[in-house]
């Protein structure tokens, strides 16, 4: 795939500003404690609701969020773009709950282009649920107004999560077969109305600063992808899935040494994920998800447990913050490439000389193997394009 230039008038570019997550804002205020006996986490409810509540909880440690508005005139919103889902919802008058009070609510009698609905939407929780209505209005994202574009007002929030939260709502960009009460993601329309040059996006998540990340529609910035782009398949028309090598003994893999993997012969033995060139996990072949929604990179628990042996950390994942300077790279190996995530990605200081593996635990087994969600963790460490024309994502590893 060819780059359009980014000054072209088809191109649109939403800035992400990086701020203090849920997370580090309730320890702050001494409650992450108590919060977390009262919400128990379980990411895998994200991909697999039926499996457990609080789906939104996977939003705790998001970091970086970007601004859009709804309506005529404009209303403005701080939302999550989230690749690991497929609904547009904010706030709306409509909601007292303490949640929606001190975050910006959609008030639909100010905007001229409102229209209403009788269908509802329903996210549940473990301790209690959000529900709202389904309405359509003009969305601006970036310059792109996406006329009559369906999104969720929610009526009733859960006071304890999202009282904290530092966004207003959440844009999903996965694929509509995941959108709840079949509403049509808001990339779809900007592809079928041709509202972008190209049917894809980019993103960008920087490693420190405050500013500078981004998400691109419908362009591939250059300037991010001076190391080329490899190109992975999707396995999946869900959410942005991929398949992660299945695990060959033998002599090391040829994608770990840098030498392009030629052919399919079952006699080149190749890794799947691992450290020091060692196979630590995914030894059946795995599925990963690579999600802009999920902070850390979210591992199996059996896997979790290895990696925590193998790196020299705590049952907690806790590690001295001088012990993880000397720390090895994560490799992932996917369509027969090498994806490194060094130690400086992978590591997150606490505080004083105590740090953490920015790994979670999560059993969400597939059909086609465990499943693993590549975050922002390993997002920061590419330039990651998602490409819909060709059912593709692309990784540009960043100096």
């Amino acid at each position: 795939c060819g780059v359009i230039p980014v000054t072209d008038p088809g191109v649109h570019r939403v800035s992400l500003r990086k701020t203090k997550s849920l997370r580090e804002r309730l320890r702050e205020q001494g409650l992450l404690e108590s919060f977390l006996e009262q919400h128990p986490y379980n990411l895998a409810s994200k991909y697999f609701p039926g499996l457990a509540m609080e789906p939104l909880q996977n939003y705790m440690d998001d970091e970086y969020f970007g601004t859009i508005s709804i309506g005529t005139p404009p209303q403005e919103f701080t939302v999550v773009f989230d690749t690991g889902s497929s609904n547009l919802w904010v706030p709306s008058v409509f909601c007292s709950s303490p949640a929606c009070r001190n975050h910006n609510r959609f008030n639909p009698a100010e905007s001229s282009t409102f229209l209403s609905t009788n269908d509802t939407l329903f996210i549940a929780y473990g301790t209690g649920s959000m529900t709202g209505v389904l309405g359509y209005d003009t969305v601006n994202v970036a310059g792109i107004r996406v006329r009559n574009q369906v999104f969720g007002l929610a009526e009733t929030e859960p006071g304890d999560f999202f009282y904290y939260t530092p966004f207003d709502g959440i844009l999903g960009l996965a694929f509509p077969s995941i959108a709840s009460s079949g509403a049509t993601p808001i990339f779809d329309n900007m592809m079928t109305e041709k509202l972008v040059d190209r049917d894809l996006f980019s993103v960008y998540l920087s490693r420190n600063s405050l500013e500078g990340s981004f998400v691109l529609f419908g362009a591939i910035d250059p300037y991010y992808t001076t190391t080329g782009i490899s190109w992975i398949p999707l396995s999946d028309e869900t959410y942005w899935q991929i398949t992660m090598d299945r695990y060959s003994r033998g002599l090391p893999s040829q994608a770990f040494l840098g030498i392009p993997r030629l052919g399919s012969s079952s006699c080149i033995p190749f890794l799947s994920v691992s450290v020091k060139g060692e196979q630590v996990a995914c030894s059946s072949g795995c599925q990963a998800i690579v999600d802009t929604g999920t902070t850390l990179l979210a591992v199996p628990t059996r896997a979790f447990q290895i990696l925590q042996n193998a790196l020299g950390a705590t049952s907690d994942g806790e590690i001295s913050c001088e012990a993880a300077r000397n720390l090895p790279d994560l490799v992932f190996h996917i369509n027969g490439k090498a994806f490194p995530v060094p130690a400086r990605a992978y590591v997150i200081r606490q505080s004083g000389e105590f740090c953490s593996l920015g790994l979670q635990g999560m059993d969400a087994p597939t059909e086609e193997g465990e499943l693993w969600i590549l975050g922002d963790v390993f997002i920061r460490e590419y330039y990651v394009v998602f490409d819909r024309a060709n059912d593709k994502v692309g990784f540009s590893r960043l100096p």
